[in-house]
């Protein structure tokens, strides 16, 4: 049976509108994905660290609550779950503060078996962090042996913009081990001061990786791949919250190549019609979050799009 394995933080999102806090919802990128496909139906595995605090037992029991094992999940005794801090504008973009306080031994778990056609998820800062890496090349190198395919949403905020030519050669090294690639306008502006999905694919992707999505936000999403070159426009909505958006574009672009039975030796020579109805998903799954404070998809949602294996 095929599973989704993510690899990520866990943070509590406190959210803001109007400078009041609105809610506070369990959150981290690669985490919001997991959490909608397990709502789904979709076997899952999340590794990850959290404190040995309220924080982290609010996390755990939400893990628990959707469907999530706990079993990679690192509980550390000293340092702090982290808590992030988000301001919702007027668009109902957040603007972020992070408060971490990690201990020096991380990530001390058992990592989930991989089987051929899983598919590993990882991204953000989490996918670069020099304190992390061994970790991190363990399970891409593990996933590349058993022919897993690999998700990489670099998800490369502002507050990393200074570090980017430090980065370089990591941010390399996961395009080289992933399948499919997907980020947004901003990230790439941040990573390489480009915004044009054509230029970022020949110039940034295409060498490493033969998949690419380039979204940017409410306007279009761009699908590259070595056979095809499509843009895609996206449905305007009024927007709660964005928070989660690409997050979940991540999972329902997932979940189609698990509802299509897409597998690893088919993914380079996928048609223009596969790929249709996969960013189909990657919208809706897109859309309904940007309907509520939730950083995942809605029970409700998640009860019409039931993962049959």
């Amino acid at each position: 049976m095929r599973k989704v394995i993510g690899i990520g933080e866990t943070i509590l999102d406190i959210i803001f509108r109007d400078q009041q806090p609105s809610a506070a919802v369990p959150g981290g990128s690669v985490f919001n994905g997991i959490v909608s496909l397990a709502r789904t139906g979709v076997p899952v595995c999340f590794i990850s660290e959290t404190g040995n605090d309220r924080v982290g037992n609010i996390i755990l029991k939400f893990m628990t609550d959707n469907g999530i094992p706990t079993d990679h999940v690192n509980v550390f005794p000293d340092g702090k779950s982290p808590v992030s801090l988000a301001f919702l504008n007027e668009q109902s973009d957040a603007e972020y503060i992070f408060y971490k306080d990690y201990p020096k031994q991380r990530l001390d778990v058992v990592f989930p078996r991989l089987e051929e056609d899983d598919i590993v998820m990882l991204g953000s800062y989490y996918a670069l962090n020099p304190v992390l890496r061994d970790k991190v090349l363990e399970l891409l190198s593990q996933a590349r042996e058993q022919k897993a395919i690999v998700y990489y949403d670099p998800n490369f905020r502002s507050s990393h913009k200074d570090e980017a030519i430090k980065l370089a050669p990591t941010i390399i090294e996961n395009l080289e081990y992933a399948n499919i690639v997907r980020g947004s306008r901003e990230d790439f502006f941040y990573m390489y001061g480009q915004t044009d999905a054509d230029k970022i694919y020949k110039d940034k992707i295409k060498f490493y990786c033969p998949n690419f999505l380039c979204t940017a936000g409410a306007e279009s999403i761009a699908l590259r791949t070595g056979n095809i070159s499509k843009n895609y426009s996206v449905e305007p909505i009024q927007a709660v919250s964005t928070i989660g958006a690409g997050d979940n574009f991540n999972a329902g672009i997932i979940f189609g190549l698990l509802t299509l039975g897409v597998r690893y030796r088919d993914l380079n020579t996928l048609d223009e019609g596969t790929w249709d109805q996969i960013i189909r998903l990657g919208m809706e799954f897109s859309r309904e979050v940007c309907c509520s404070f939730n950083n995942s998809v809605s029970p409700e949602f998640a009860a019409a799009h039931r993962y049959r294996r």
